[in-house]
């Protein structure tokens, strides 16, 4: 165990990323030596910030702990707390099963576990962080909270209401992030689309796309978790407009059966979301769609099932993730439906529609063969160096390998470049580079 030393492990979204990374700042700022997601935790202090989205994330997040508590019970480790969304929603449940850990946080009391310590919390830092990923791109949360009422999801029974941040305080730490040499931002709220309605009265993600998109040095502004509901039209314009707004939107549609959408309560029809789609390519040529679609909520046959294929191979999504549903405590769905669908229909559904997208993912990644693109690029990994276009958001979305020879030689890691493509796999794409 490392005297003064603090570990901090963050499991689920990118979300959660931003509260790790404003704590980490705090206990800097206390004079701690603070490391994330460590090869070795062996911290005074350890910190789990945890997921408690789905069945999976909450049994990912019980097992870090239990680990933990094995290293704290061998000594490998001093104190363990525990925040985030799990103990936010679990809370009395975790403290009766859970005693190795020395206190729950939720998701939004974590600040408290800095004056339990005997330490001032630095209210002029509150926005400030140590920023885990590469130095050049940075999450920014423009909100937290939902206002939506879909059938299967837990988030607003953990975060509550919709909150928007002001657009002065994100222009405030857009220019400090640029100032360290941020130069993309991922803009992230559990649904972005709503930003600005309970304090200005009306959606404002385009004025603050705009806004943001003004300060000097924000090369790429990247948008994830839109809502399709009373999209924000205006948005397609600003995307079309500004050069460092990149053509991509994530916007979850879940389904496209009119029945399972009801059932949902998604408060959209399927054509209402084909109008949508087609007037997103229309306005925004060349924007690349990222979706999230489910499968095995209550209710699903097989007609809706093949309606949702049928989807799949007509809207050729750029970028589609997909999961099973699952029946959690307190949702709507949990309430009122039966989880009928059997756990090994959910799988072979969620296999047959992954494997159609791949063959989409192909199919447009080997169209881009040929063609010159600019590219970020993140990291090194053995003899390539490894990018993205503005069509991809880091961690989720494919990457561009590029092979280390002399036209790569005046590129380093944060840099923009111009790759060539020369091959294509499902899920990444290989280049070289030809020009600054």
């Amino acid at each position: 165990m490392r005297k003064n030393k603090v570990d901090i492990v963050t499991l689920g979204c990118s979300k959660n990323l931003v509260d790790s990374e404003q704590l980490m700042k705090q206990f800097a700022a206390n004079g701690y030596k603070v490391e994330h997601d460590p090869h070795t935790v062996n911290g005074e202090i350890v910190v789990v910030n945890t997921c408690g989205f789905i069945g999976d994330a909450q049994e990912e997040s019980i097992n870090m702990i239990l680990e933990l508590g094995e290293a704290k019970r061998r000594g490998k480790i001093g104190k363990l707390f525990v925040m985030g969304c799990l103990s936010e929603r679990f809370m009395n449940d975790l403290v009766q099963e859970l005693p190795e850990v020395d206190k729950f946080y939720g998701k939004f009391n974590w600040k408290e576990l800095i004056s339990d310590l005997g330490k001032p919390y630095h209210e002029e830092l509150a926005h400030e962080r140590i920023l885990t990923t590469p130095a050049h791109y940075a999450y920014l949360k423009i909100g937290e909270g939902c206002n939506r009422t879909c059938s299967y999801c837990s988030i607003p029974l953990i975060t509550g209401p919709y909150q928007s941040r002001p657009m002065e305080d994100l222009e405030r730490e857009v220019r400090a992030l640029v100032g360290q040499g941020v130069k993309e931002f991922q803009l992230i709220a559990q649904d972005l689309t709503y930003y600005g309605v309970d304090l200005y009265k009306k959606m404002m993600l385009p004025e603050l796309v705009e806004r943001l998109s003004d300060i000097p040095g924000v090369r790429w502004l990247r948008l994830h978790y839109g809502y399709p509901t009373h999209f924000p039209m205006d948005l397609l314009r600003v995307m079309r407009e500004r050069e460092n707004v990149c053509k991509y939107m994530d916007i979850a549609l879940q389904h496209i059966s009119d029945k399972m959408l009801q059932l949902m309560r998604r408060n959209i029809t399927k054509a209402q979301t084909y109008e949508l789609l087609e007037r997103m390519r229309e306005e925004v040529p060349g924007i690349h769609l990222r979706t999230t679609l489910m499968v095995g909520h209550p209710g699903e046959t097989d007609e809706d099932f093949s309606e949702l294929l049928d989807f799949v191979k007509k809207a050729r999504f750029e970028r589609m993730g997909a999961f099973a549903y699952s029946h959690e405590t307190g949702t709507y769905a949990y309430q009122h439906y039966s989880d009928d669908i059997p756990e090994e229909v959910k799988q072979e559904r969620l296999d047959s529609l992954m494997r159609i997208q791949e063959r989409i993912s192909t199919e447009i990644n080997e169209s881009k063969i040929g063609k010159t693109f600019q590219v970020i690029l993140d990291r090194e990994e053995d003899d390539f160096l490894v990018g993205r276009t503005e069509y991809d958001s880091p961690e989720v979305d494919p990457e561009v390998l590029i092979k280390k020879d002399e036209r790569a030689e005046h590129v380093a890691i944060g840099d923009f470049c111009q790759v060539k493509i020369s091959d294509a796999q499902p899920f990444e794409l290989y280049g070289e580079v030809v020009g600054a």
